[in-house]
């Protein structure tokens, strides 16, 4: 502010008469809670004069008047230690304070109005009716706090002169010097400055003390009993009074003081003044103050006289709760005994005095019962006669009447309720005359039984005359049934009688012309009690009357009927603008939704409610009414029916109905301009709830229509929040959703409208519900709400922020606020950009610092989580854990920029992770379930920093905490913790755990720390073995605490949530699993547990438990040990496997059939047997094969298995789903786990024979052509090139053909005719195959080849078999396995030409990689195929000896018939090419040995570059491995070298010059080969066969094969024999 605003608005303030301290305090108070702007419009604000005007007019002296006013108030209801202070300042006041007060009262309403000659031009005529009216609201409040204080302390006599004075001089309020500026909005405020004015000397008179010394019989205590002076001047006074209603209750008070304290001096006086308050109404008056406190007008009929007046008087009095108990203790000739003792001397006649003083004395149970036996027992029964009955003896004086013969009371039918009056009653002639005769008969009788007779009357005269002198009668009834079952329910049963007809009533009455709503509430309102207990009975008696909207056609909602309700509010209620049915309509249909009735009576009640949501709430607020408040009513209930059908449970409705009662609500709502109505509710805004709260009176209580108006916009809030979060998804946007999201101009767009209700002080659910919604538009809705907030952002954020810093803002809107903020995050970047308001500032080289500016969120986030605030007030619970949810959301999101700020703050991480030291309360005692969540949060924040950032950049107080969490144990702590949690909702599963949620979420935390750890040990200091054994046998403990009990949803989810951490930390500390205790045990009674559960439930836990299985049997299987768990274990599994292959089996089989129907037509059936057998690599199936193949590999003399699999039919049930899967092409990952299971069972004689038995050649041989294709010209192309590890159907091929190879390894000639079928059925792809090397060198062609030439070299071994079936294929073969040993030598050969192979094929794989790691990837590629070439070669040389004479036999037997062996390779020496039209030769032999010692030869050099060294690129173990290979092939190529080269020699039919050159070109070549050999070996070189790449062969399938293992001394033999040879050839 400039000097000279501050200057000009000081001087305002003081002539306002405060000083410059309190001015200050005022200005800051109201900049906190009432101004609604920021800084820089506030300066903006004060430049204009109008503006200084309005805080002048803050700056008057009505707050310090309503100050006193509450401290009146409540300064006796305070708490002891601040009582005293209170009175004490009282005490001081208590001289001055009425004085003051009343002068300044004086000084108000004598002033005259400020003019523009006196004020200045500024003081326009709106200026003076604002300082008039400010003038009257001020002396409301002198007149209040005058009230207040006496009534805390006694008044003197001449004090109530004086004021008696003051109040008719100013005439009560309506003599002010100003009225001629009053107008209809002022009225309001000068009836209360009169009734106060009323008040105050009702106070003087001292009535309470007046009544005390009357029942002592001291009256001459009372003050006025001493000052006669004075009382005869306020007779006087009292006696010019009578013309305002204001002065009635005053004159009424002081005749009961004269008449008490001198009955003798002063009856006609008395007698005066008390008419005087008759005519001004007296009763009527305090009716109404009793009735609004101080609101003026009634409904009250004009023509009502003295005695109903009174009556109504009575009934104000009595209802009050306490009175009500007291006046049954009075005697009944005192007091208000009299008046009700007057009213049942006229019963029945008049019935409704008396019934309306009862129904006021009901307050709680207790007094039920003394009306209902105070009915039950009449003793008069009053009647009125216009002439003399025949059938009466009377006295002489016909003052007492006796009946001569019974009568019937009520001219009802027989049979039906009735009262007879008997013979011989007497009766008491009360009137008596020309005017007809009263008299009161003595007559014992039950009031029950007469007001049965009543309604009864009324259903018999509905439709006459009389119905509206019997509805008088019956509604007073009505009204006492519904007050004494409201209040106490056990009587309801003694009330049958009456309220089984107000059905019949119901009917009647809405079905004339004329109903008489009135007596249609009272039932209304009758049964809205008794649904409450009993909703079924009631909607099964209340649909039958007609009375309720209903549907003609109920398969459809056009032919809704709006039922006599409707008619009877379009008709009735809306042209009188009076509402009594219709609120008791509303409060009835919500009572029965609220009774839960089922799904039958709730499509019954969807016209009732189409009725609300169609023709009620669109249009409520433009019917008439006469009364106000009635409408926001209205409204209220509306919305109460809509928020109980929102909230209804899903049991409740059944779900399979269409439309359901919520589903109806949710879609009118979203679609129809019900939804709309509900946007103009919670657009009415907070300037106007404030307007409407700050013209009511503050006596108004909870029922006032500020309080109804909130309540409505709250009901709205809820309505929409849950509208939003139950419609069903679509891609459109609603009606409803597009109103409330839409942009409009000039602010009016309802975000901005919700914004401000942060503004409201009154309630603080209202703010709260407005911010719940704005969090839900902010999750669902596309739109900005920063960008709707516009101009008033930065007001609206200091706002929030304000009430978010309050130390005494309700809890529950701080919370909401911070969960609002945390959405923010997520959805709303320019929004939390507001918030965070984070300064930058340039750093060093360039990069940019981010700083906290004064109003930032983060400011109030760290004084939250700051560990020394914790516990106090301001800082529950509940509120750091939503501190802390927000802080996760920055985290999340990644927001770097809040995240460096928050990092680089003192203490942030010591502050952060307190939580993490505490000790929580066990979870059997746990009453802050959000400590839960918070500890989550923290864990799950620090998960985070740890996984996003190096572990060298953490912040150093970080990196001691994680260190000061280890070093204090706490690992052990929350993982103990964590256990005894899940033990927790394990034992409660029956009852259910209240704080499951928080539970899962620290669970979840803790999980995802573990999982952090095992890669990020060090930084995390989780290194020690025996505390990770503990943390692992903790998860293992909870999962079988959580999955071994009768299984719940609950236990399910956490068991599921611990079995896949139990299943990463198996896979990640396999050393701490090898050392740990047993832990097979415990995983077998988890698997025992979730087999007998709920299949379709457990899945894909059955699916973790199998996998951990798994991995123990592999990690703990490596150290041996005997299984006890096995035999159990192997039949669970085995029972899995069978179920699932028949599920698949039914599944494959439906799905055929699905679709083989879909091809011939349209057919919709999509319901399989079992539902559809998913097939995963992580499926049940497949890991319950896999886990089969671990315990039957483990079970290695099956020992166990066998005796099982004779139980149950696994393998037949296996085969029989392989063979439809291979059929159909489906199910791969089931049949890649079924082969592998078969074929660790084929690796044993028994496991082969069973396998065999089963029949697994029929299950595999015809159907494994399904799975291939084979190309007709032979080429390559049908051949993969995935990669050899991912499954695919190739695989499946080459796990078959190693099925093959191994069931005929073990059982030999057992297997030997199923062999020959497969090789037989499969031959074109095996020949294919083969030939594919040479153009294919994909790992996955590589490996098949690989297999393939296994399984031949087993074949092999059965060759007189195989030339008795397949010659022709025998042939083939063997030519192809020759050129297939060409090409694997050239290639090996050709290294240069073999890596641009490689090049031209793998560029798209290879091209990530960039230089240096480049060549090394490709170098690995080029090793990995050399060696698959060479394991081929090996293989295929192998296979060739036994098509080749056996060297000893060939060269030892002359007579050997040499037409048994064909001739392999042909008689040329020239070096292998890559054309197949090259027939192998010799050449391609020798060949084969020169590459395979130059291979020896450049392994052994150590002086190569690295980048082009095998020893670089291979481990040891490798190297090793690969030189046995090598050797291995030297070997078996000498072999047959040999053979075939003798073989030649021999054959006659070979010229002899072409023998003379093969053993010239041989001696040549082999000697040359014979020295480089015995160079190497003189080096030292392994022995053949090959071990780890190849399984020994040689000794089983050629005995005679020489040099099976190294010499020691001397040469290897396989170089002797070559010698030999050499000598031999150079004979």
């Amino acid at each position: 502010m400039s000097k000279n605003q501050w200057h000009s608005l000081i001087f305002s303030v003081l002539f306002q008469g405060l000083d410059e301290q309190q001015s200050v305090q005022i200005l800051q108070f109201y900049l906190q809670e009432g101004y609604r702007g920021t800084r820089d419009s506030l300066k903006v604000f004060l430049l204009f004069s109008e503006s200084l005007n309005f805080l002048c007019f803050l700056f008057s002296p009505i707050y310090i008047l309503l100050f006193w006013g509450f401290f009146l108030t409540y300064f006796e209801l305070c708490l002891f230690h601040i009582q005293t202070e209170y009175s004490n300042c009282v005490n001081k006041l208590e001289k001055d304070l009425v004085s003051v007060y009343q002068k300044q009262f004086e000084t108000l309403f004598r002033a005259e109005a400020p003019t523009w000659e006196t004020r200045g031009n500024l003081m326009s005529e709106r200026q003076v009716s604002r300082w008039f009216l400010q003038c009257l609201r001020e002396q409301s409040l002198l007149l209040e706090i005058i009230f207040l204080y006496f009534a805390y302390f006694e008044m003197n006599p001449s004090d109530l002169l004086g004021l008696t004075k003051l109040f008719k001089e100013q005439g009560f309020g309506q003599r002010q010097t100003n009225r001629h500026l009053v107008d209809k909005s002022m009225d309001g405020l000068v009836d209360r400055i009169g009734y106060l004015s009323s008040l105050i000397l009702i106070e003087g008179i001292d009535i309470d003390f007046l009544h005390k010394c009357a029942l002592g019989d001291c009256t001459e205590e009372h003050q006025f009993s001493k000052v006669p002076d004075v009382t005869k001047e306020m007779d006087q006074l009292l006696l010019t009074f009578g013309d305002i209603p204001h002065q009635a209750p005053v004159l009424l008070a002081w005749v009961l003081l004269r008449h008490t304290l001198r009955p003798d001096e002063s009856s006609p006086l008395i007698r005066k003044i008390g008419n005087t308050a008759l005519q001004l109404g007296v009763f009527q008056y305090l009716s109404a103050m009793l009735k609004g406190l101080g609101i003026s007008g009634n409904n009250t009929d004009g023509v009502s006289t003295q005695c109903s007046q009174l009556i109504d008087a009575a009934t104000e009095v009595l209802s009050a709760p306490s009175l009500a108990e007291m006046f049954w203790e009075m005697k009944p000739n005192m007091g208000m005994g009299m008046i009700l003792d007057s009213a049942v001397g006229m019963f029945p006649h008049k019935i409704g005095p008396l019934l309306q003083l009862l129904t006021a004395l009901l307050s709680n149970k207790a007094t039920v019962k003394k009306v209902y036996n105070f009915l039950d027992k009449m003793s008069f029964y009053t009647q009125v006669y216009k002439h003399k009955p025949n059938d009466i003896i009377s006295t002489d004086d016909e003052t007492l009447w006796r009946r001569q013969t019974p009568k019937l009371l009520y001219p009802l039918g027989t049979g039906q309720t009735n009262l007879w009056m008997p013979q011989g009653v007497l009766g008491q002639v009360m009137i008596g005359g020309d005017q007809g005769y009263v008299v009161r008969w003595d007559h014992s009788y039950s009031a029950w039984a007469l007001f049965t007779c009543e309604v009864e009357m009324l259903l018999h005269v509905v439709s006459t005359a009389d119905v509206l002198a019997q509805c008088a009668r019956v509604k007073p009834i009505l009204d006492l049934v519904h007050k004494i079952i409201s209040t106490d329910w056990t009587v309801s049963d003694c009330l049958l009688p009456l309220t089984s007809r107000i059905y019949m009533l119901l009917q009647r009455l809405t079905s004339v012309i004329n109903p008489p709503v009135d007596v249609i509430a009272s039932c209304v309102n009758c049964l809205s009690v008794l649904a409450a207990r009993m909703p079924g009975k009631v909607w099964a008696s209340l649909h039958h009357t007609g009375f309720l909207p209903f549907a003609s056609n109920p398969l459809t909602t056009m032919g809704m009927k709006a039922g006599n309700y409707g008619n009877l509010l379009v008709q009735i209620e809306q042209p009188r603008g009076e509402y009594a049915v219709t609120i008791s309509f509303l409060r009835l249909i919500t009572t029965l939704v609220k009774g839960q009735l089922g799904s039958t009576q709730n499509k019954g009640l969807i016209p009732c409610v189409l009725l609300v949501l169609k023709e009620m709430l669109p249009t409520y607020h433009k019917w008439r009414y006469n009364t106000y408040g009635v409408r926001e009513r209205i409204g209220c209930l509306i919305l109460e029916l809509i928020h109980a059908i929102l909230n209804l449970s899903p049991e409740g409705e059944d779900q399979s109905s269409t439309p359901t009662l919520q589903s109806l609500c949710i879609y009118s709502l979203a679609n129809t301009e019900a939804g709309q109505a509900v946007v103009n509710i919670m657009g009415i805004g907070v300037d106007t709830i404030d307007v409407v709260l700050a013209a009511q009176p503050s006596s108004c209580g909870s029922e006032g229509p500020g309080q109804i108006l909130i309540q409505t916009v709250k009901l709205a809030f809820s309505i929409t929040n849950n509208v939003i979060r139950l419609k069903p998804p679509s891609d459109a946007m609603s009606p409803l959703e597009q109103a409330l999201t839409q942009h409009s101009g000039h602010g009016n767009n309802l975000i901005v409208v919700l914004a401000k209700y942060i503004y409201h002080k009154h309630d603080p659910a209202l703010p709260r519900l407005a911010i719940q919604l704005l969090k839900r538009l902010a999750t669902v809705a596309p739109m900005s709400v920063y960008a709707c907030l516009g101009s008033d952002a930065a007001a609206i954020r200091d706002a929030f922020l304000t009430r978010l810093q309050s130390k005494t803002e309700d809890m529950r809107i701080k919370v909401m606020i911070l969960e609002f903020l945390t959405v923010a995050v997520e959805t709303q970047p320019g929004l939390i950009e507001l918030f965070l308001n984070l300064e930058v500032k340039d750093g060093s080289e360039g990069s940019k610092e981010f700083l906290l500016s004064e109003w930032s969120c983060l400011h109030v986030v760290l004084d939250l989580i700051d560990s020394k605030q914790q516990g106090k007030y301001w800082c529950p619970p509940l509120l750091h854990r939503a501190a802390l949810a927000f802080l996760l959301a920055l985290w999340q999101d990644r927001r770097d920029s809040a995240i460096s700020v928050l990092r680089s703050k003192e203490k942030f991480w010591e502050n952060l992770t307190t939580p993490l030291f505490g000790t929580l309360t066990p979870p059997s005692d746990t009453t802050e379930p959000c400590v839960l969540e918070t500890c989550a949060f923290v864990m799950k924040i620090i998960g985070l920093e740890i996984y996003y950032v190096v572990s060298g950049s953490l912040e150093q107080s970080l990196k001691d905490g994680l260190q000061k969490f280890s070093n204090a144990r706490r690992y052990d702590y929350w993982s103990q913790y964590v256990k005894s949690l899940v033990c927790q909702v394990a034992e409660l599963e029956d009852e259910g755990i209240h704080y499951f949620t928080e539970t899962l979420m620290l669970i979840s935390a803790w999980r995802m720390l573990l999982i952090l750890s095992t890669s990020h040990s060090d930084v995390m200091h989780l290194t020690d073995e025996s505390t990770k054994v503990k943390l692992f046998m903790d998860v293992l403990d909870g999962t079988k605490a959580a999955l071994t009990k009768p299984t719940s949803i609950p236990c399910l989810r956490l068991g599921s949530m611990m079995a896949t951490l139990l299943l990463i930390l198996l896979n990640q500390w396999r050393s701490v699993v090898a050392a740990a205790p047993d832990i097979l045990s415990p995983l077998s009674l988890i698997l025992e547990s979730i087999l007998q559960a709920d299949q379709q439930m457990m899945e894909k836990t059955k699916a973790k438990i199998f996998s951990a299985l798994i991995s123990v049997l592999q990690i703990q299987g490596l150290n041996g040990g005997d299984i006890s768990q096995l035999p159990q274990l192997l039949l669970y599994v085995c029972e899995t496997v069978k179920d699932e292959a028949l599920a698949l089996i039914d599944s494959t089989a439906h799905m055929r059939e699905t679709t083989e129907s879909t091809e011939d037509e349209d057919s919709m059936e999509t319901d399989s047997p079992r539902g559809p057998q998913k097939d995963q690599r992580d499926g049940v199936c497949v890991l319950a094969l896999h886990l089969a193949k671990e315990l039957c590999r483990t079970d290695e003399d099956g020992e166990h298995w066998v005796s099982v699999m004779k139980k149950i039919p696994v393998l037949s049930s296996v085969l029989s789903a392989v063979e439809l899967s291979l059929r159909s092409k489906s199910s791969l990952y089931f049949t890649e786990a079924a082969l592998h299971l078969l074929l660790t069972l084929a690796r044993t004689p028994q496991g082969a024979a069973a396998v065999a038995g089963a029949g697994v050649i029929q299950t595999i041989c015809l159907p494994l052509l399904s799975v291939y294709d084979v190309s007709l010209n032979g080429t390559s192309q049908s051949f993969s090139r995935k990669s050899q590890d991912s499954t695919c159907w190739p695989g499946v091929y080459r796990l078959c053909m190693s099925l093959m190879e191994s069931l005929l390894k073990t059982l030999r000639y057992n297997f030997i005719n199923e062999a020959l079928d497969f090789v037989g059925v499969h031959q074109e792809r095996i020949l294919q195959c083969l030939n594919a090397v040479r153009t294919v060198q994909s790992l996955s062609c590589l490996d098949e080849a690989d297999h393939t030439v296994g399984f031949l070299l087993q074949l092999s071994s059965f060759c007189k078999e195989w030339q008795f079936h397949l010659p022709k294929l025998l042939r083939d073969i063997q030519v192809n396995l020759c050129y297939l040993c060409q090409t694997c030598t050239y290639l090996l050969h050709s290294k240069k030409m073999l890596h641009h192979y490689l090049q031209a094929k793998e560029a798209s794989s290879s091209a990530a990689a960039i230089g240096g790691e480049r060549e090394e990837v490709e170098q690995k590629a080029l090793l990995a195929v050399q060696c698959n070439l060479l394991k081929i070669l090996s293989k295929t040389l192998a296979t060739l000896q036994h098509f080749t004479p056996d060297c000893c036999q060939i060269l030892l037997d002359q007579c050997m018939d040499l037409a048994e062996y064909r001739t392999l390779f042909v008689l040329s020496f020239t070096t292998p090419a890559f054309d197949p039209d090259v027939a192998p030769s010799f050449g391609t032999l020798l060949a084969t040995i020169n590459v395979a010692l130059s291979m020896l030869s450049e392994m052994e050099k150590k002086k190569e570059p690295v980048s082009l060294s095998i020893v670089s690129l291979a481990s040891s173990e490798e190297i090793q491995a690969l030189k046995s290979l090598l050797m291995f092939t030297m070997e078996n190529c000498f072999y047959v070298l040999i053979s075939q080269a003798v073989r030649c020699l021999k054959d006659s039919s070979i010229l002899p010059r072409d023998k003379q050159r093969l053993k010239q070109e041989l001696s040549s070549e082999l000697s040359t080969l014979l020295s480089s050999l015995s160079r190497h070996f003189r080096r030292g070189s392994p022995s053949s066969p090959a071990t780890g790449l190849l399984p020994v062969t040689v000794s089983q399938t050629k005995p005679s094969t020489p040099g099976s293992k190294t010499s020691n001394e001397g040469q290897e033999p396989f170089i002797q024999l070559v010698q030999a040879f050499v000598r031999l050839v150079q004979r």
